[in-house]
């Protein structure tokens, strides 16, 4: 069963913190892990086993944070939760973490020498989201995944490569920003609805009326008159193919990793191609409908990322 890190806010927050050892904040963060369904969880049997527990670390930093921002349902709360997920992380870099997460932390930030610049950006993009629903621009939209997605790859290379410069950097951003953007098409309509946010950039939107009429398709399952469908077809066909070339500058960066890491990056990469790939095949219908991977195509991508690391195969379109 899932756990939202908000029903635990009275134990491990702001004023009452419960206080654990660095082995069982490791472990009380490797059930966090496991307990959701997502990416980091799907990884694991390919993250190398003496650094699945800075994965795990790192998760649940992820994990609190998003949470923080996204499920306490007012801003301005979610704004005073994050300041203070910030003074923990602060705390932590002073060498007193307090919260289980930077308990856990601590050690891979030794270990890797990683900085607080990459938890703060994070940090920073969970708080735009509080202040910000809207983006006018494409250059808005990708400004913001630099805060929300790419300090998340900058990580990964940290703990799994050692790489923190050079080309391969910004081969991570592109990779990071076009799973963000990915991640963004696919849940155009759930944003909406369930956020108030509009990740698609206003330049970009030539459809009159855009937003009620989304919601009432939302509302009602289908589209809410003969044309609209097609129009926002037209506008999710040309989000997916300005994010296909990101993924396609990210390709070298697989190259250039050890076996081990190529796995990882590349089921990271991998998962979020094939979904843009079923935003294609459902014939870019996201805003009444969201696109995901089951748990066998989930597996197959696990064994294709390990394959292709293995025999040098890989980084092609899914």
């Amino acid at each position: 069963m899932s756990v939202n890190p908000i029903q635990l806010l009275e134990t491990y927050g702001p004023q009452t913190c419960r206080q654990l050892e660095p082995a069982a904040a490791r472990r009380w963060c490797r059930r966090l892990t496991h307990r959701r369904y997502e990416n980091f969880t799907v990884l694991s049997p390919l993250v190398p086993a003496d650094r699945r527990d800075d994965f795990a670390a790192i998760y649940a930093f992820c994990r609190w944070a998003d949470d923080l921002g996204d499920e306490v349902g007012d801003p301005a709360r979610s704004l005073e939760l994050l300041t203070w997920w910030r003074s923990e992380l602060e705390q932590c870099f002073a060498g007193a973490p307090r919260h289980p997460v930077f308990v856990a932390l601590a050690p891979t930030i030794e270990r890797h020498e990683l900085t607080p610049e990459p938890f703060g950006d994070l940090i920073t993009a969970f708080e735009q989201d509080q202040r910000v629903s809207r983006y006018e621009t494409w250059a808005d939209v990708v400004a913001y995944c630099r805060l929300s997605a790419n300090p998340v790859g900058r990580l990964v290379l940290a703990v799994l490569a050692d790489v923190r410069d050079g080309p391969a950097l910004a081969e991570s951003d592109a990779i990071c920003t076009a799973l963000q953007l990915t991640n963004h098409w696919q849940d155009i309509g759930r944003d909406l609805v369930d956020r108030d946010r509009i990740y698609v950039p206003q330049e970009l939107i030539a459809i009159d009326e855009f937003e009620s009429r989304a919601r009432r398709s939302v509302a009602q399952g289908y589209a809410v008159d003969q044309t609209f469908l097609g129009e926002t077809r037209t506008l999710v066909r040309g989000l997916v193919d300005r994010t296909w070339p990101l993924y396609d500058a990210g390709r070298p960066l697989l190259d250039r990793l050890p076996r081990r890491p190529r796995a990882v990056v590349g089921l990271l990469a991998a998962g979020g191609q094939r979904v843009l790939r079923m935003i294609e095949e459902w014939n870019y219908e996201t805003v009444l409908h969201r696109p995901s991977l089951g748990p066998v195509t989930r597996a197959r991508l696990v064994a294709g990322a390990f394959l292709a690391a293995r025999f040098g195969r890989g980084g092609a379109r899914s």
